[in-house]
């Protein structure tokens, strides 16, 4: 007979926003006359960039016609937009990655999520706590994990790594080497950066120890500090030992057209082969490639009008999370995030547990926001709020928790 795959079923529960949504349908049900505001998902809510909306309408006609019309993307996505991005995200900041090291995809996520079939099973994993969910979910899918304890709230086969108000919401170097590291910075969901000496100390210890650092760099275009990076690149020894993975989503507004890309160079090596070529296979096999018109909207992007457009729409929301910051601090609570993320994290008021914060927000002020405990055992206690949403509903909502 045939069985399911068991490390499925050791999954806990819904996944972190699926439940937000069901709880926040249920109240919305139940108080038709209740304005909800919702500052949970990292959703964004301005429209694409007009040059973007052009590159759109054009790629469509030219897919009408057949001298311009696209089939299949090339395995690694089109020439014209890794050329873009090897110029405008990497050589710009004096970093050494060629085009043929961008895997271009339908974002971020994705990636992140499929990255880890290129390791072996018994790789030894370390995530931050807390941390983005899909990290922690997809290598139980792939059964690292091991046995979860109900009474840790973690897996017994993840190094986690402590990130909480003592170390500046920044993990220190794990005392049990990994052979993969995720890290995520800006962070999501603490907003909290490093510095570039900082991130230094960790690519020197992969490299030292044979570790492979998977970064997410999803919201770089938010940084604001100058000793801040945009991208590991910027360390020396981070082509030997770092894959990096960006996106569109949120410096572009592309949630729902999906773009995004990884970088592997070609001189990381683990176990005598390039890992640049494990992934190729994995991308050629299973993955069709982003659609032309969606790759011509990316290449729009790094145009010089692109490029303006989007530092205004990232703008706008940094204003909506300094309204946010600033807005709570005065409400009494302390709170950190929001300088170079659109993410603000908040501590839970009198000692209330996440969830239970979550239901006290949603039922006195009609705001959604996401339980801290979501994102793994370190966030109890803590609680995420976004600026993804629109100025004049963010300030109301400001508002309305001040009045709690």
């Amino acid at each position: 007979m045939l069985e399911v795959n068991q490390d499925y079923l050791k999954l806990r529960g819904s996944y972190l926003f699926s439940e937000i949504g069901k709880r926040v349908n249920a109240y919305a049900k139940a108080n038709p006359d209740k304005k909800i505001i919702r500052l949970g998902i990292g959703d964004v809510t301005k429209p694409l960039p007009p040059v973007v909306i052009d590159a759109l309408h054009k790629a469509v006609d030219e897919m009408a016609s057949e001298e311009t019309f696209r089939g299949y993307a090339p395995d690694l996505g089109y020439e014209f937009l890794r050329n873009a991005i090897s110029d405008v995200d990497y050589k710009r900041l004096g970093c050494d990655i060629a085009p043929d090291e961008i895997f271009v995809s339908d974002g971020a996520k994705c990636d992140c999520g499929n990255i880890q079939e290129i390791f072996s099973k018994d790789a030894k994993i370390a995530v931050c706590d807390p941390v983005y969910p899909v990290y922690v979910d997809t290598n139980v899918m792939a059964g690292r994990a091991g046995v979860f304890d109900e009474a840790k709230g973690m897996w017994d086969n993840i190094i986690y790594m402590p990130c909480t108000k003592d170390n500046n919401f920044a993990p220190e170097l794990p005392s049990e080497v990994p052979d993969v590291i995720y890290l995520c910075f800006p962070n999501n969901p603490t907003g909290s950066t490093i510095t570039k000496d900082m991130l230094q100390v960790w690519v020197d210890y992969a490299n030292k120890n044979g570790s492979v650092i998977l970064y997410d760099a999803a919201y770089e275009a938010y940084i604001s500090e100058s000793d801040v990076p945009h991208s590991i690149y910027e360390c020396e020894g981070a082509r030997e030992c770092a894959i990096e993975l960006k996106s569109f989503s949120k410096n572009a507004g592309f949630t729902g057209l999906r773009l995004g890309y990884t970088v592997i160079p070609k001189s990381l090596v683990r176990g005598g082969t390039m890992l640049h070529s494990l992934w190729a296979r994995r991308h050629g096999t299973k993955y069709n490639g982003a659609p032309y018109i969606v790759q011509r909207a990316g290449e729009a992007v790094y145009s010089a009008e692109g490029q303006k457009q989007i530092k205004e729409t990232v703008g706008y929301y940094m204003n909506n999370a300094k309204v946010i910051l600033s807005g709570l601090k005065d409400a009494g609570f302390e709170v950190s995030g929001g300088v170079n993320a659109p993410y603000i994290w908040l501590k839970t008021p009198d000692k209330m547990t996440s969830w239970d914060f979550f239901d006290h927000l949603l039922n006195n002020a009609n705001v959604v926001g996401t339980p801290g405990v979501g994102f793994g055992a370190s966030g109890e206690g803590y609680f995420r709020l976004t600026a993804f949403g629109k100025y004049d509903a963010t300030l109301e909502a400001i508002e309305r928790i001040r009045r709690m």
